[in-house]
């Protein structure tokens, strides 16, 4: 890895030194420079951190072969360290023998990258809707790295501490995570951020066992309706982890018919009628629990061409948290069609009652009145209408009053 550098440089009477901090993974090669503007031939040296001289001009007086001298002149005496380590931190001094002396430093920072990375997991093999908690553990680095998780492409967010020992850090990353069948053969990563290292990672790929899934299919009739003398054929198909060892067809609410063959996951009906009408149940199940799907059978005449009422697939799995929208879509669109079918009629029927019953009121009020009208005037005083005067019309209609009884006809 190449070194980082800062550079720094010292002003006095129109000379100067000049020279960079130095940053360094352990086991690389660290290479100080100091370099003199407007040189007056004046001598270069480099002492270490213990002021030891390291370099005096081209000569080196220090006898740790690591340093080397790679390149003297007036201006510049640039020295190579190799495999360099943490007791090699510290500040490194330029000298330039003038008058009076100029000196500036330049600093020596080691890197050391996590010497492990590990994927601790709490469970080897889950079951969904489980919280499983992984660690992830960085060891012996400087400084203390950062741990980042991923589960495929997705990043988490996970809890870390830090352990110091003499100049080194531990860092513990720990990870809950609510699994679910979906996560089954996902990746689960975690990656190191330090300066020393980069695309440091490792992996465990998460194992989930979980509920079958089952789905029923029509094999026969293809498409259409069901209809009376015709075979039907159906198909259950069920997976799970571990694979669903038990699969079972039954009727919902009622006996299976004797003339109905079930052979393996297959549900066969040669002659279907009308007595089969009802809700056939695929049932499946592993070590982890049971589910089932359910088939809706509607037996329509012969000569029936409309869209069934009551027919088709549904999924039910024996919980809310199982339940998968995406798979009950194409049925619950039949279902809501069938709902509108079912609603019109009923509003239909209800419109005939109401305009059936208006009707009949109309008659009996018509025949009501007519009646009334009848006894209204056959009640009138007859002799008030041959009376030769007033006088003679009151004497008539009063003694027509008291004789109404026998005058009094009725209209039917």
């Amino acid at each position: 890895m190449s070194q980082l550098s800062a550079e720094r440089c010292f002003l006095s009477d129109g000379q100067n030194l000049v020279t960079e901090d130095v940053t360094v993974v352990e086991g690389d090669v660290a290479t100080i420079s100091c370099r003199v503007k407007n040189s007056d031939d004046s001598v270069i040296q480099l002492l270490n951190p213990n002021r030891q001289t390291i370099y005096f001009r081209d000569f080196r007086p220090l006898k740790d072969s690591r340093f080397q001298l790679v390149n003297f002149s007036n201006s510049e005496l640039r020295v190579s360290l190799t495999n360099v380590s943490i007791s090699d931190e510290g500040r490194y001094f330029c000298q330039l023998y003038t008058d009076p002396p100029q000196e500036i430093y330049t600093t020596i920072t080691v890197l050391v990258p996590p010497r492990n990375l590990v994927i601790d997991i709490q469970k080897e093999i889950a079951v969904e809707g489980e919280e499983i908690e992984l660690n992830c553990t960085a060891m012996a680095s400087r400084p203390a790295t950062t741990i980042r998780w991923f589960k495929g492409n997705k990043e988490l967010t996970g809890k870390s501490e830090v352990e110091q020992w003499s100049d080194m850090y531990t860092v513990t990353s720990q990870l809950l995570l609510k699994v679910g069948r979906e996560d089954d053969g996902v990746p689960v990563i975690c990656l190191v951020d330090h300066p020393a290292v980069k695309d440091l990672q490792t992996q465990r790929y998460l194992e989930v066992m979980y509920k079958p899934q089952v789905r029923v299919s029509q094999n026969y009739p293809v498409q259409g309706l069901t209809r009376e003398g015709e075979p039907l054929e159906l198909t259950c198909a069920a997976f799970g982890k571990p694979q669903p060892t038990d699969m079972r067809w039954l009727r919902v609410d009622d006996e299976m018919p004797q003339h109905v063959v079930v052979s393996g996951s297959n549900l066969l009906i040669s002659n279907l009628n009308k007595t089969d009408n009802g809700t056939y149940r695929c049932e499946a199940s592993n070590a982890v629990g049971k589910s089932h799907a359910d088939y809706m059978l509607f037996v329509y005449d012969t000569t029936a061409t409309t869209e069934p009422a009551v027919h088709g697939f549904t999924q039910l799995p024996n919980s809310a948290e199982e339940l998968d929208y995406g798979d009950l879509s194409d049925s619950r669109a039949g279902e809501e069609g069938s709902i509108r079918s079912v609603d019109h009629a009923v509003v239909g029927g209800v419109v005939a009652v109401v305009v059936f019953a208006m009707l009949c009121l109309l008659i009996i009020l018509g025949r009501y009145f007519a009646r009334h009208k009848g006894t209204y005037f056959t009640h009138e005083a007859k002799g008030a209408d041959d009376a030769a005067d007033a006088d003679t019309a009151i004497i008539n209609a009063e003694g027509g009053q008291n004789n109404s009884e026998e005058k009094k006809e009725y209209f039917i």
